[in-house]
């Protein structure tokens, strides 16, 4: 055989077809999908709260609404309920001004410091991004503070020994901003990361188990009707799931060491996820065959971005975050920040995946009923032969 001739072979024929096809893919997908970092910084919702009666509160609120870098600031909300909407994600920082702020400027104590909360459990570009803000504000406002204390010090040029260094201490100690992490994530990118690893471990076991079982499927057609092979599919599926899911949390105490109370929960969304995604990557393969394969890698690549573990939905562009609505991975990822990092529930994520199980799982029934066309059972020879 020629190599002109080996290249025409239906196997080199489909390498060099997925080798440009991933290419195109994953590059078409993740460059677009990245440039949102730190280009939509700005569409981040924060809040700022400020409970100070004083000049400096209101002149502090004032500047930080007209020069951070975000589209969305709530004004209008209580300390307790911008907390609350933080420990959600539903906000990305929390900026407290408390009710003595002024007067302890005024007096100078630093006793009631400014309060810049940032939630760990959540997409690692905000919790970064959030970090050096608050980095940059607080330096802004305690050279701003020095400086008006320094004006008031050189009004006061004939002091004593004793009070010029107090004034000297005051005007190092005019301001120090509070910065305050909520929902603690240990030390490590493998801990940030666990929720998107452990999800796509699932998610990519389940997407190779459906194409192989399909195609199990497929191959037993004529020796058992068609709800009898799809009920061994996801028999099997389940059997699957629980035994990947043993062998993933057990990588997971020996590398991330999480809580003991947390072993069965996370286990359950472990068998949880592998089904839900394995039912939405086999609705491709059930309709179109083998090549649900090839359609199934540009969904698996948008997810990646749509899941939230790197960005929120506010910084994705329409497709990502519309994808992350009916997105698997999206609901586990953020189940699993709950579950292992968060003081919140995972129950609304989890019933969200238990809705795009069912609903995966609704169309794959519709497609075998109706799409696959029936075929006469074929007689065993034991059944015959007994007959």
């Amino acid at each position: 055989m020629k190599f002109t001739q080996f290249l025409k072979t239906q196997g080199a024929i489909a390498a060099i077809f997925m080798g440009i096809f991933y290419c195109l893919c994953m590059l078409g997908i993740f460059l677009p999908g990245y440039t949102a970092i730190p280009g939509n910084i700005d569409k981040l919702p924060i809040a700022i709260v400020n409970d100070d009666s004083g000049e400096y509160g209101e002149k502090i609120a004032t500047q930080l609404q007209e020069n951070l870098p975000f589209k969305e600031i709530q004004t209008d909300v209580t300390n307790k309920q911008a907390l609350k909407d933080l420990n959600k994600n539903d906000l990305a920082l929390v900026v407290h001004i408390p009710k003595t702020f002024s007067a302890d400027m005024q007096n100078g104590e630093t006793s009631s410091s400014i309060d810049f909360t940032i939630n760990e459990a959540g997409a690692t570009v905000v919790s970064s991004s959030m970090t050096s803000i608050v980095a940059e504000i607080n330096n802004q406002l305690s050279a701003q503070f020095s400086q008006q204390t320094a004006q008031g010090v050189l009004m006061n040029f004939n002091l004593p020994e004793d009070k010029a260094a107090d004034m000297a201490k005051q005007i190092e100690t005019a301001y120090a901003g509070n910065v305050v992490t909520i929902n603690e994530v240990p030390d490590g990118m493998h801990n940030n990361m666990l929720p998107m690893f452990l999800t796509m471990a699932g998610y990519v076991g389940a997407m190779i188990g459906a194409m192989q079982l399909v195609a199990s499927f497929r191959q037993s057609r004529g020796k058992a009707s068609k709800a009898r092979l799809f009920m061994y599919v996801q028999l099997t599926a389940i059997l699957i799931a629980v035994v990947s899911s043993f062998v993933a949390l057990g990588i997971t105490y020996l590398v991330n060491d999480p809580s003991g109370d947390l072993f069965f929960s996370t286990l359950g969304q472990q068998i949880l996820n592998y089904m839900v995604c394995f039912n939405f990557t086999a609705i491709l393969i059930f309709l179109v065959g083998d090549g649900g394969m090839v359609l199934n890698i540009p969904i698996l690549l948008t997810q990646t971005i749509a899941n939230g573990a790197t960005i929120t939905r506010d910084m994705m562009y329409a497709p990502y975050e519309w994808m992350s609505y009916i997105s698997p991975m999206y609901y586990s990822v953020q189940a699993y920040y709950a579950n292992l990092y968060s003081s919140i529930s995972p129950s609304p994520y989890l019933w969200s995946m238990v809705a795009v199980g069912l609903g995966a799982m609704l169309i794959n029934i519709l497609i075998v009923a109706f799409v696959h066309k029936k075929v006469p059972l074929k007689i065993q020879a034991t059944e015959t032969e007994a007959a």
